[in-house]
């Protein structure tokens, strides 16, 4: 299979339309920028050219608009011989993307629920009490449409979700994977990208405003807590130390929250493994919401 264009006349001094025996693409889609094309190789390779406005995909068409500042004749072969070299040399036309997936895993808490998806959700961990505190995430505020959830928690490729003490995930697991997976598959929105801006690894930690054993224990806990807590579903933050009781105050999100092994994990854990880093530093660790 070789693409062959042929350069057909347009009305349109601006516009150069390109013909293929092969089909291009199966319906009319059309780009006037790049923004739109992760998954149209071909079209991002065309826009690196300075002067090209929008292009449009018509089943064996391809049409391609231009700035005024040149003249189609100066550089039409030149584009034509381009477009060809790039597909007859493997480039794609369109990359179909990987189908989404979704799987439920069990967290040490036995009211939270983890569904882990195979793609990015969101820049940043998000958490949410209540369908008033989801206003700007879409796929919380619909999950909270669910009677039975009470909290969310959401960070990078899943979501943490709390069920109400009286009621069993054996009823509902499925229920919520189907409808997450439908959900992402037909392309509703995550968030709404305002609120989920990426910042680096220790978002969270203020190091301006700490003394130096309090970044120590900011720093350790988000790069040796941090990563296996998220493991199980949740998240810890630094809240505060306090110098003279050398107590460490922590707060535990998503499926860490409220998990009856939380007290076990702070003590024999992260209480631990501060002690061990900052010895004669620490008394004890708590967690201010677990």
């Amino acid at each position: 299979m070789k693409f062959n264009f042929e350069i057909l006349e347009s009305e349109d001094k601006n516009l150069l339309v390109l013909s293929s025996d092969l089909e291009i693409f199966q319906e009319r889609i059309v780009f006037n920028d790049d923004k739109k094309a992760e998954q149209f190789p071909l079209i991002k390779n065309l826009f690196f050219l300075p002067f090209i406005k929008s292009i449009t995909l018509d089943k064996h068409l391809i049409l391609i608009e231009k700035l005024d500042f040149l003249d189609w004749v100066d550089v039409q072969d030149e584009v034509k011989e381009q477009i060809e070299n790039f597909l007859n040399g493997g480039g794609l036309i369109f990359k179909p993307s990987n189908p989404i997936t979704i799987y439920a895993e069990n967290t040490p808490n036995p009211s939270v629920i983890k569904f882990v998806a195979n793609k990015r959700l969101v820049n940043t961990s998000h958490e949410f009490k209540s369908i008033e505190s989801a206003q700007n995430c879409s796929i919380a505020k619909a999950l909270f449409n669910h009677d039975f959830i009470s909290e969310l928690y959401i960070d990078f490729n899943f979501i943490s979700i709390t069920i109400k003490k009286e009621n069993s995930w054996d009823n509902h697991i499925m229920e919520i994977r189907e409808f997450i997976l439908s959900y992402i598959r037909d392309g509703n929105e995550i968030i709404d990208s305002k609120f989920d801006i990426e910042d680096d690894k220790n978002e969270s930690i203020d190091f301006e405003n700490m003394d130096e054993i309090s970044k120590e224990i900011a720093k350790l806990i988000d790069d040796q807590i941090k990563p296996a807590v998220a493991s199980d579903g949740g998240n810890i933050l630094f809240q505060s130390y306090d110098s003279n009781s050398k107590e460490v105050k922590v707060i535990l999100q998503g499926a860490c929250s409220g998990c009856p092994s939380s007290t076990f994990t702070l003590k024999n854990g992260i209480e631990s493994m501060l002690k061990d880093y900052l010895p004669g530093k620490i008394s004890n660790v708590i967690a201010i919401n677990g």
